[in-house]
């Protein structure tokens, strides 16, 4: 805990799967259970006899002290429990982990310090932009603002030049000379939009970071921090791409060198289904490096084995977090676009000619609602991801217990909290 705003490396980390238990309370004498029952109440209290703090039969007047539920009659803030209920558990969270009778978890952030839900990762990631979007939407605006006018720009002029090279009546070295130069544009845009994305994700990382133990970041501050790793971030990025690259072109290889069409399209369509498990297998890898400050491959090797038995949960979730962000980023910029073509493109002649493409108003429009699109969702899906990172972390090497007390947290492990 001791590199802000990362945490300490794995080190000696429990078995996948498995959380270590809390030191015992001091105050309060345990039976010995049996390893894999340490979850359950080592006492149950015959049926009928649950009963809410305060019911007891009256006596002399007391010091008012804070109460402690006997064990296996817990309360918490969900009532008196049921018969049959099962009791304590980590995590005294009714409902998501089926258990009861303990407090909340501790929250000194965003998130509380146990497993997450669903819910709670995509409200976290929404808290921290409401509550920090001092620093957050600043970091993402510049760099959306600078994506969208390389993009617009693009589209002016290279696919302009496209059409040009593509009349047939162009001569066909101009044609040649057109399309390289085409490719390159776009190229160098398609770089420098990579780049603007990777600053993006390491900034708001660290604020990502900062914001789960309740700290603010500013932006000066988050640079500071993340420039560091932006060459190591950098690489991760490109052994990704050129691994895609290279997953598709082997595959369909054996299509090209034989000459047969069908064979290099089911080549490609086999390396959809893989690139997505690679994918989701790695998508861990880009906090892992921010935060724990390790190499590439390092972290490459971190979000395998973190995702390691729960893939389907953090494809589920990833999946539902593009197919939200996805939706909000269409109903801010598509309205915006048909304004632009039905005002300044020429409608629906425009379309059929080729000239809504190009024209300015049409493509400023279009930028412009790109740009909001993209301050509001690229902080969702970075913040999605790192918290991500940190539920894994918590469920498979109780990370709670080092944000606790990085977060100042009292007696957090010890006493239920």
């Amino acid at each position: 805990m001791n590199d802000s705003p990362g945490w300490a490396p794995p080190g000696s980390s429990p078995s996948d799967g498995e959380r270590p238990e809390a030191p015992a309370d001091p105050r309060q004498e345990q039976p010995s259970q049996p390893a894999g029952d340490r979850k359950w109440s080592a006492e149950q209290p015959p049926p009928g006899q649950w009963s809410s703090p305060g019911t007891a039969a009256p006596g002399p007047a007391a010091p008012q002290q804070p109460q402690q539920p006997p064990q296996g009659q817990g309360w918490g803030s969900y009532g008196p429990q049921p018969p049959g209920a099962p009791q304590g558990g980590p995590y005294g969270h009714p409902g998501a982990h089926g258990q009861w009778g303990k407090p909340p978890a501790a929250k000194p952030g965003v998130i509380p310090l146990r497993p997450l839900g669903l819910g709670e990762i995509l409200d976290g990631a929404v808290a921290t932009m409401r509550t920090h979007w001092r620093s957050v939407l600043p970091i993402t605006l510049v760099v959306a603002t600078v994506v969208q006018v390389i993009n617009v720009l693009v589209q002016k002029y290279a696919l302009s030049e496209f059409t040009l090279a593509t009349d047939p009546g162009a001569d066909l070295d101009q044609a040649v000379n057109n399309l390289a130069a085409t490719a390159g544009i776009t190229l160098g845009a398609s770089f420098v939009q990579a780049l603007g994305g990777i600053v993006a994700t390491a900034m708001l990382t660290m604020i990502f970071s900062r914001a789960v133990l309740g700290n603010t970041s500013t932006i000066s501050a988050a640079w500071r921090e993340a420039r560091p790793r932006l060459p190591h971030l950098i690489g991760l990025t490109l052994l990704m791409g050129l691994g895609a690259i290279l997953l598709f072109a082997v595959l369909a290889l054996p299509g090209i060198l034989t000459r047969r069409p069908e064979l290099i399209l089911l080549g490609l369509f086999a390396a959809f289904p893989l690139l997505l498990w690679l994918w989701i297998k790695f998508i861990l890898a880009s906090p892992a490096l921010m935060l724990e400050k390790g190499t590439v491959f390092k972290s490459l090797a971190r979000s395998a084995k973190l995702v390691k038995g729960t893939w389907w949960r953090v494809f589920g979730i990833t999946a539902l977090t593009t197919l939200i962000t996805s939706i909000v980023a269409g109903i801010i910029v598509w309205p915006l676009t048909i304004v632009g073509i039905a005002v300044f493109g020429g409608g629906m002649n425009g379309i059929e000619n080729g000239t809504a493409s190009t024209a300015w108003g049409a493509l400023v429009l279009s930028g412009i609602g790109a740009i909001i699109a993209q301050t509001i969702v690229m902080p969702m899906q970075s913040g999605v991801t790192v918290l991500l990172y940190v539920d894994q972390r918590i469920r498979r090497e109780a990370l709670d217990l080092e944000l606790a007390r990085a977060a100042g947290v009292e007696n957090y492990g010890t006493t239920g909290g």
